[in-house]
Order: C-alpha cells, then structure tokens, then sequence
C-alpha cells in the first residue's frame, strides 16, 4: 500500500472492511481531511463513532462501521465544479452515484468540507472528493 494519498487509502479500507462485515475500521495515516469526510459520512449515516488514536508517528483513526456503505472512493483527479455546475449536476450523479437521490458526493468547498446536497443549499461550489453509496 502506499501512503501518497491517505484519503483514497481510508475510502479504500472502509469498503474492504464493509465487504468483510467487519465492525470496525483502523484508518491510517491520519489526517484532517480524512477528519473531515469522516464527519460528513457520520451525517448521513454511513460511519458511527469515530475515535482519532495519537501513536506518535502518523496516528489512526478508528471507525466503527454500520454496514451501509456499498461502494467509497476517492475522486481522481480531484475535479472543481461551481455552483451552476451542481445544480446541472446528473453528469456527475450518474459518473459517480448510482441513482440520483442515493448516496453523497462529498466536496471541499472554502468554509468546510460538505455533501453536494449542503453545498447546493449554500450556493457554493468547490473540488470534489469524494463519492459514498
């Protein structure tokens, strides 16, 4: 495994786990954005608890798994989309989502990071990064 994005390496984890019907996720290297997109996912119910474990060296963060994820991905390359672009938005529902009113893209806008159903109720736009279902 290589350790260039911990993102892509997290999403990745919490599907391998979710396909094992494991209760819990051991994320690592830590990050902020990692953080982040957790507490989105949290929202809407994919992820429970989650714990962040100081080891010293890069950190973990533990997740405790619901069973509802089918599929999370990081988005590469990261892709900026405006507002406009949400609000016409089915040729991104239909390349990453697989209906339009199931699962969350998640999106780095300038105040945080936020689902594209927040970022559409705020009118903003941002860089997409990820996909959860």
């Amino acid at each position: 495994m290589t350790l260039l994005d911990p993102l892509a390496n997290a999403l990745a984890t919490i599907t391998n786990c979710e396909m094992r019907r494991k209760q819990e996720a051991i994320l690592w290297p830590a990050s902020k954005l990692v953080i982040r997109v957790l507490r989105v996912m949290q929202r809407y119910g994919y992820v429970g608890e989650f714990e962040y474990i100081d080891d010293g060296r890069w950190g973990k963060i533990v997740v405790q798994l619901l069973g509802r994820i089918n599929r999370a991905g990081a988005i590469k390359p990261r892709i900026s989309i405006s507002y406009r672009d949400l609000i016409k938005m089915p040729h991104y529902i239909r390349r990453y989502l697989p209906s339009k009113d199931i699962g969350i893209l998640i999106i780095s806008t300038n105040q945080d990071v936020m689902s594209h159903r927040e970022a559409i109720e705020k009118r903003m736009g941002g860089v997409l990064l990820a996909y959860v279902y």
